[in-house]
């Protein structure tokens, strides 16, 4: 009896880790460039005597959905959106390179490209100096221009070179900034067949539907558990009862 307490409580635990992965993605639902992680359930071997057949269930993270998500326009010159597959290349706090989808960039005041969120953008050779007042293009391959100014005709000189890349997604974790890194971690190399769409941006993957779907299901598990446990609470009471009237 025990055991099935042990068993309902870890059941109802992982189901609850996973309740709070779907709210995790329902919440970034309009987050720009945000990837959906998925989570699996995985059967475990209980320790200690018993059949070799008992197993107990476990939730770990899978990965993430890498399913590209729809696109839109808004003519802003320093959005831009990766389509396909891919990773814009950026410095995490920790100062180490870092991947993300979001594409809505801003110029700060010591006048580097970063994200709106404040992670520097890289290029080639490190961050990227966007000089003052000046109007900007983004490249299908991730090039920034700028407008020459007072020349006629209007001329664009190239400011930099955004690093776009591509690694295998079985090399990629999440961490708990959102960015994303690779599991070695080297720095991924440059990946020429990346490409942008510029001024625009990349919805979140998450479709609300299915999570809300999927919510319901674990909440049915999660009860499913709860009546094992008041199960065994009612059979305790009863097996009680009759030790008192022996």
């Amino acid at each position: 009896m025990d055991r099935l307490i042990y068993t309902a409580m870890t059941g109802a635990k992982q189901v609850m880790e996973q309740q709070a992965t779907v709210s995790h993605n329902m919440a970034n639902a309009s987050t720009t460039g945000f990837r959906a992680q998925l989570d699996s359930f995985r059967a475990v071997p209980v320790e200690g005597k018993g059949l070799a057949t008992r197993t107990q269930v476990v939730s770990e993270t899978s990965g993430a959905d890498y399913t590209q998500g729809a696109i839109a326009d808004t003519g802003r010159s320093l959005d831009m959106a990766i389509e396909g597959r891919g990773f814009i290349a950026v410095q995490g706090s920790d100062g180490k390179e870092a991947y993300t989808r979001n594409g809505s960039l801003k110029i700060n005041a010591n006048g580097l490209l970063q994200t709106q969120t404040g992670e520097l953008v890289l290029g080639d050779s490190g961050p990227i100096s966007i000089p003052y007042n000046t109007t900007l293009m983004i490249g299908k391959d991730g090039t920034i221009s700028q407008e020459t100014p007072n020349v006629i005709p209007v001329t664009m000189d190239i400011v930099g070179q955004i690093k776009l890349v591509n690694p295998p997604a079985d090399n990629l974790k999440r961490g708990d900034d959102g960015l994303f890194r690779t599991k070695d971690g080297n720095p991924a190399p440059i990946d020429t067949t990346v490409y942008v769409k510029g001024g625009a941006l990349e919805d979140s993957n998450v479709n609300v539907v299915e999570a809300m779907v999927k919510m319901i299901g674990l909440g049915k598990q999660f009860e499913m558990n709860m009546s094992l446990l008041k199960n065994v609470e009612s059979n305790a009471t009863k097996a009680s009862s009759l030790m008192n009237i022996s």
